[in-house]
């Protein structure tokens, strides 16, 4: 499903639900903080239900693809590639060998699981890299949580660290903010779900998020002149510069400011944690900018 504002390509979406419907127009009330007697006008409204072709879309759009662990050809041909298939670890290896992890982590029905060990960080299969690395990129990833459960997705990570734990890089946190007590720590929340974990609290509302044991969408942009966003199932909830004055500021505060130009590494592998949690993925894709 492709939407036009004004014949300029505005969204692109593979959805998997319904193939048929109603059109409708909205009527939606008022609330008493908006504007009273509010009018909206429709007209010119035409349907084609036969002899469709499809209008080719020029623009880069990001495209919401709720097939599972699949890309359109419009994806493939704007340069997206999946980092994980469904059924075989081919490019990731865990972040303490050159090999995948030989037990903690499991491929079942298109999902990469890893698997609970009693909360302990990096201590049953350990934590997973690419093997490629990246520099400037959009990656978008979807998670399912367990109750209580803490994972993250790192990047720019380079393994210079020799941390005894997990490995480090800047990380996208996946946690269950109600029930993990590390969503109690830190500053202001920025240990929570889609922030910066101990660098930046993502601004999110409630209903930004899917219910613990549904799937949601997290991404990640990296551009090239290093503005990076956080998005959590596509609302942005967090910006910043990396390697900017402002962040190194809030390096210097948290649990990182013993690592030399942390977070700063002109290119590293992208990294799924374990925690010690079930937590799943699926459909994890990028795409170098």
């Amino acid at each position: 499903m492709k939407t036009r504002i004004n014949d300029v390509p505005a969204d692109y979406v593979v959805d998997t639900f319904d193939c048929m419907g109603f059109i409708g127009l909205q009527v939606h009330a008022a609330s008493k903080t908006e504007a009273a007697g509010g009018k909206v006008y429709f007209k010119n409204i035409k349907i084609k239900t036969t002899g469709l072709k499809p209008t080719p879309v020029t623009s880069d759009l990001y495209v919401v693809n709720l097939v599972s662990n699949s890309l359109t050809d419009y994806e493939k041909k704007h340069g997206w590639k999946l980092l994980f298939t469904g059924n075989s670890t081919k490019g990731w290896i865990s972040a303490k060998t050159d090999r995948f992890p030989g037990n903690g982590w499991n491929i079942h029905d298109g999902i990469l699981e890893v698997l609970s060990s009693e909360g302990k960080e990096s201590a049953n299969g350990g934590d997973i890299i690419t093997v490629d690395t990246y520099k400037a990129f959009d990656l978008s990833f979807q998670f399912r949580l367990t109750p209580g459960a803490n994972s993250g997705v790192k990047y720019f990570v380079t393994l210079k660290e020799k941390s005894t734990g997990s490995a480090i890089g800047l990380e996208y946190q996946v946690l269950d903010d109600d029930l993990h007590p590390d969503a109690l720590l830190g500053m202001n929340g920025n240990r929570k779900l889609a922030s910066l974990y101990d660098l930046i609290p993502a601004k999110k509302e409630k209903r930004f998020m899917r219910p613990i044991g549904q799937w949601n969408t997290g991404r990640i942009i990296v551009y090239p002149n290093n503005h990076v966003e956080h998005y959590l199932n596509g609302i942005k909830v967090l910006e910043y510069e990396r390697g900017s004055a402002a962040f190194r500021e809030l390096v210097s505060k948290s649990k990182y400011h013993i690592w030399e130009n942390f977070g700063e590494a002109e290119r590293g592998h992208i990294l799924l944690q374990d925690h010690g949690n079930n937590v799943s993925f699926r459909s994890i894709k990028i795409k170098e900018l």
